[in-house]
């Protein structure tokens, strides 16, 4: 995942909060500009494709493929499944945060 990305996009949050709020916009620097949905989009490619590998080495490993072990097939679906559940959480703490926007007085 892009972090210098993320931290654009934490910026620019911090922005909107900042005016939400009644003061003015705090300077963004708008040379390094992210897309939400981009940043989305690859994060959730990521996943997909860790959950791919480690299906695929399943499969392998169960057809007695030699050069796939038992334990690099338990390594890439312990990685799948962190990469899905973090996804999960971030999904539940944007859930959360669209809520509580949703929930303000104007």
């Amino acid at each position: 995942m892009n972090v210098s990305g993320m931290d654009s996009l934490l910026a620019e949050m911090r922005a909107a909060m900042a005016v939400a709020q009644g003061g003015s916009a705090p300077k963004i620097d708008t040379t390094a500009k992210t897309d939400f949905a981009n940043v989305l989009k690859s994060s959730l490619d990521g996943v997909a494709q860790a959950q791919n590998h480690a299906e695929i080495m399943q499969k392998e490993f169960v057809l007695g493929n030699d050069k796939v072990s038992l334990s690099d097939v338990m390594i890439d679906m312990q990685k799948a499944n962190i990469s899905f559940q973090a996804t999960v959480q971030v999904r539940n703490k944007v859930i959360a945060a669209y809520n509580d926007i949703m929930n303000m007085q104007v």
